[in-house]
């Protein structure tokens, strides 16, 4: 016999989920005018902001709790099925590009694997043990974070990392868009943005979708400002690997040295093309060698490696 999809109270009780009852105000949406429509459709989308901002205290707590973690040497995993698991495989993927980090550092996992990435497997989020498993395998720590992402809140795959993350006793955040859900239940730290009902009924790539990326966002982006992947908001750990980025490792000199192109094209030259080292070569007129202790004992924050007698 074929094994019912749900049964008629998880029927009930997901029915009630804010991320899957009905907007009002977009009811008679095949009906309006095109422009009508995408008017509507961005007044909700307006939302979004307003409902992560609600979150900003929590959000500050985890990345404060997230670079603890990498003080240590720890990693930080992103785990989540459907539209939550893309968002977090998205953040993870770009944030060694963007802050040179290793890839390591930042993990996204999500139900059904990688090709889940580009083909639909929501029935892989039904088995707890599979989110469990997927970070046993990848040897979760102590000192590791996990941010457990479900837009419902409710989501098995999520509920089992979670479990097991806490087990080993690794940080657990949990990110989803109902108050008081299972997810943040079981975290240590829950991130909830209220974004209400979706333009499509439980179409949580929407709204939620957006409230994730934005969360997301902060979390990598302050974690690495915390760990001093950047000076200002200039990414000076970027690696000039190709030509787009040898300009904008010149142009990070530039601005933070206050040198000419062509000084800071031929000081980032002398640095073994590494930014900051080129910097505290100019700022402090330093040879290469003396730049890099000056680095090394300030474990790679450069605004610390700056810092001397006649230099604030």
């Amino acid at each position: 016999m074929m094994k019912p999809i749900a049964m008629a109270d998880d029927l009930d009780q997901l029915g009630t989920l804010m991320t899957e009852t009905r907007n009002p105000a977009t009811e008679h949406l095949d009906e309006l005018p095109t422009l009508e429509m995408l008017t509507v459709i961005n007044d909700e989308d307006a939302r979004v902001a307003a409902a992560v901002r609600r979150q900003l205290p929590q959000i500050a707590q985890a990345v404060d709790a997230i670079t603890a973690r990498f003080e240590q040497g720890g990693r930080l995993f992103y785990l989540g099925a459907g539209t939550s698991g893309r968002l977090g495989v998205l953040d993870a993927s770009e944030c060694p590009p963007t802050f040179s980090v290793d890839h390591e550092l930042f993990q996204g996992l999500i139900a059904g694997g990688d090709r889940a990435l580009r083909h639909s497997s929501e029935h892989a989020e039904d088995a707890p043990d599979k989110g469990s498993g997927d970070l046993e395998r990848a040897g979760l720590r102590a000192i590791d974070a996990v941010v457990g992402i479900a837009a419902s809140g409710r989501t098995p795959y999520v509920l089992g990392a979670l479990e097991y993350a806490r087990s080993v006793g690794a940080l657990t955040l949990g990110l989803s868009c109902v108050e008081d859900s299972a997810v943040a239940q079981a975290s240590e730290i829950a991130i909830t943005p209220l974004v209400g009902p979706e333009v499509l009924t439980g179409s949580t790539r929407l709204k939620a979708g957006t409230a994730t990326k934005l969360v997301l966002n902060m979390l990598s982006t302050g974690v690495m400002v915390r760990t001093g992947a950047t000076y200002g908001n200039l990414m000076v750990n970027v690696r000039a690997t190709n030509a787009k980025l040898v300009a904008r490792a010149v142009r990070i000199v530039c601005q933070a040295a206050a040198a000419d192109p062509d000084t800071a094209a031929k000081t980032l030259r002398a640095a073994g093309m590494d930014v900051k080292t080129a910097i505290v070569m100019l700022r402090l007129k330093l040879e290469r060698a003396e730049a890099e202790e000056r680095l090394a004992a300030a474990h790679g924050v450069l605004r610390r490696a700056l810092k001397s007698s006649t230099t604030a």
